[in-house]
């Protein structure tokens, strides 16, 4: 780990070169493929979907190299034969707007869906999330695990669903489970301790996500000739990290490597950024009880367990009639700092919290290629639609990236956004990451020379160009909140 001094961190400027498109007048535009990134000959109409879904998962994934001691070895084989793409965003930082919002088509600023409190299955009629949507062009709808916001799911929008509550949850989440103490009422959390394995004593088959890949893989053998969507939903490496010991046993606590981080970092951000890290209050209490070290291997050892869990379904799927026709896509629902600009958490515009993995494969996609195009999860849906052959609905407010499946170098100058509360914004390119607040203030980063997102450039006369051209996909419609409820678990 390596913390900086802000006073002794470099001064980042940015010189803009005649390459950088100010108009976005375009969605894409096609270039020569790469001869390594030849996709095969896809059949006209591939026949299935499989949508896996990891619950706040930030880039630390081998294909994405975002922490070096992750270990994903069944991410690793799926990005081998696919496409990763090194700069998708989620739509909100937050699971219930994320989910509803990329399942439906609809972002957060049409919905008014900001928070978990905001109950989407009342605001987002029937037919429009794509699990329903399919059923008439001749799927069967499955799903698994946390797929929406726990069990706030519309059950007749499915065929079958398999849910049940995780006992190792606190509160009206789990099932048997006493609310634990500390700033996240989790055990991860709790004050002084360390992070605790899952009781041996109990078989990892009997855990929720254990069980959700068995009852996907037990649907892969009786779905006969039907054509199908199915999600399942990973709950892990959300909170509890709580997992079998084999899994920490991967990351031993002794070389554990923490984030980069820069000493006083917020010390450029105006308020409402601040105060999205709640003034860097949880990480000074890790900080303090000396748990930092002890948090990332949690976390590290949260998705390996995770991996491991996908690997299951994903041999189960190779096994299967359907290996060759389904496509398959994995993604993180929304990220996780671990300490990055003194945070702990999601909920803010940041990297961290914003950008996610996600990786295509199957027909008609590349196989083992990289793409940096910002491009969000808001996509998933009208690529699906492009993919299999049925028109994509007119509310859907997301792009196809159909193209860059196909050729994963192509240029993509539409930015991705991500949206946390009413008014609060992020765009990001592969360049740049542009964020406004509900208030008019700013934070603008070059993510080439600044990956970190250490130094805010909002403020620099020269880059009102780069603002100008970002601000111009800003939504034209901040809706209000829907009615707050508590306990949405």
């Amino acid at each position: 780990m390596k913390t900086h001094d802000r006073s002794s961190a470099p001064e980042r400027t940015h010189t803009l070169n005649n390459g950088f498109l100010f108009a976005f007048t375009t969605v894409a535009a096609t270039c020569a493929l790469p001869a390594h990134t030849q996709a095969a000959v896809a059949p006209e109409r591939p026949a299935n979907i499989l949508l896996i879904i990891a619950d706040d998962l930030n880039d630390w994934v081998g294909p994405m190299g975002g922490h070096p001691q992750a270990k994903t070895p069944a991410l690793d084989k799926l990005a081998a034969r696919g496409v990763t793409f090194m700069s998708a965003q989620c739509p909100a930082p937050l699971c219930n707007p994320s989910r509803s919002a990329f399942m439906s088509g609809l972002r957060p600023s049409t919905t008014g869906i900001y928070l978990n409190g905001h109950h989407w299955v009342k605001y987002i009629g029937p037919g429009l999330c794509i699990n329903d949507y399919v059923r008439k062009h001749g799927f069967k709808s499955y799903a698994a695990g946390k797929v929406y916001h726990y069990n706030k799911y519309r059950a007749e929008d499915w065929d079958e669903v398999f849910y049940v509550r995780d006992d190792t949850l606190p509160g009206p989440a789990g099932k048997n489970a006493k609310r634990r103490p500390g700033p996240f009422g989790y055990r991860m959390f709790t004050e002084g301790k360390p992070a605790e394995p899952f009781n041996e004593k109990r078989a990892e088959k009997t855990l929720v996500d254990a069980r959700s890949v068995d009852w996907c893989i037990k649907k892969l053998d009786t779905t006969g000739e039907n054509r199908f969507f199915m999600a399942c939903g990973i709950h892990r490496p959300h909170t509890p990290w709580d997992v079998p010991k084999k899994y920490f046993d991967l990351h031993p606590e002794d070389g554990i490597r923490l984030p980069e981080t820069l000493e006083n970092d917020l010390a450029d951000l105006p308020p409402p950024g601040i105060e999205f890290t709640k003034d860097g209050n949880t990480h000074k209490k890790i900080l303090a009880q000396g748990l930092w070290k002890d948090r990332v291997r949690a976390y590290l050892a949260a998705i390996s367990y995770m991996d491991a869990q996908v690997g299951r379904l994903l041999d189960a799927l190779a096994k299967s009639p359907h290996a060759s026709n389904t496509i398959v896509v994995f993604v993180g629902d929304n990220g996780w700092h671990l300490g990055q600009k003194e945070h702990w958490g999601k909920t803010t515009l940041w990297a961290p919290a914003a950008q996610v993995p996600m990786i295509w494969a199957g027909p008609g996609v590349a196989k083992g290629a990289k793409s940096d195009a910002g491009v969000d999860l808001m996509s998933i849906y009208p690529t699906l639609c492009e993919m299999v052959a049925i028109p994509t609905p007119k509310h859907v407010e997301g792009v196809s990236i159909k193209p860059l499946l196909s050729n994963p170098s192509m240029k993509w100058e539409r930015p991705a956004l991500t949206t946390m509360n009413k008014g609060n914004h992020a765009l990001a390119t592969a360049d740049w990451r542009y964020i406004r607040y509900a208030d008019g203030s700013e934070e603008l980063y070059n993510r080439k020379t600044d990956p970190l997102e250490w130094t805010n450039l909002a403020g620099k006369a020269e880059m009102k160009p780069v603002k100008n051209a970002l601000s111009a996909w800003l939504p034209k419609k901040n809706a209000e909140p829907v009615l707050y409820e508590a306990n949405m678990r």
